[in-house]
């Protein structure tokens, strides 16, 4: 019975990451689109994306997050962020979580 039992703790453990991961993705997707509407058009727009998206997570999700942005007009950003097995920072499960979010750009008198 306690083989039974631990193993279903690693699988609750499991998906609890997975929901996790999709938590961040969603968060760092927010947090890139505020930051890039607030800074300036252009290449810093896209720069306070990039950099607002990665500053959100923690260094295990960090290593392999992938944050592309779209300044122009309606400012959107894209999140990818791997699952990690069992432990964060540990070896990548095989499932990227994509988190999306996007807003209308701010304009500037």
């Amino acid at each position: 019975m306690t083989p039974l039992i631990v193993l279903t703790l690693v699988l609750m453990w499991q998906c609890v990451l997975v929901g996790y991961t999709f938590t961040l993705a969603g968060n760092a997707a927010d947090e890139a689109v505020r930051a890039g509407t607030a800074a300036a058009p252009g290449g810093a727009r896209l720069a306070a994306c990039r950099e607002a998206g990665l500053g959100h997570l923690s260094g295990a999700w960090e290593g392999d997050a992938a944050v592309n942005c779209s300044p122009s007009g309606y400012v959107t950003a894209d999140v990818s962020l791997k699952v990690p097995v069992l432990f964060p920072g540990a070896v990548p499960f095989p499932v990227t979580v994509h988190g999306h979010a996007g807003t209308v750009e701010e304009v500037k008198d």
